[in-house]
């Protein structure tokens, strides 16, 4: 069975965000869901987009995706690689087709010099988190991760 990775097309839209909504149900998170299609049509293919999408297809039928950055470390004077999402069908999960999406962005990462690869996971995934750990990637437990969003953020910045 032949797998394919590739950069994402503005025409893989409606599939990414099918994908990001199966994620989020996972995740117990769907209601936070509000990414509409123009959203991802112009957040990740629109001229200037800071975003990296892949389609990951079987056959020529999509069963996954990333949704990636690049970020930057002062400490390391490098650049970096965050991954936002990284996604395969639950049926079609098993058989190293995560493992070869994560390392086509681990290999751009070393292409373009950086110094890390990093992601979040939820605490509670056990399945996610001992895939991670089976890759050799360790968990940062010493950094608390924050966040403004919505209000609290308009709010913040309004002084």
């Amino acid at each position: 069975m032949s797998l394919t990775i590739r950069p994402a097309a503005r025409s893989d839209a409606a599939q990414i965000l099918a994908f990001i909504t199966e994620l989020a149900d996972y995740e117990r998170a769907r209601h936070e869901v509000v990414a509409s299609l123009a959203d991802i049509e112009r957040s990740l293919f629109d001229e200037g987009s800071t975003v990296s999408s892949l389609i990951c297809e079987r056959n020529g039928q999509a069963i996954g995706f990333a949704v990636y950055f690049y970020s930057y470390s002062t400490w390391l004077g490098r650049n970096g690689i965050y991954l936002e999402d990284l996604y395969i069908t639950p049926e079609q999960r098993g058989d190293g087709a995560g493992r070869q999406l994560l390392r086509f962005i681990a290999r751009e990462a070393l292409a373009n010099q950086c110094a890390r690869l990093e992601w979040s996971v939820l605490d509670w995934n056990e399945p996610a988190i001992g895939f991670y750990q089976s890759l050799g990637a360790q968990a940062q437990d010493e950094w608390i991760r924050y966040r403004l969003e919505g209000e609290r953020l308009a709010a913040f910045a309004q002084g």
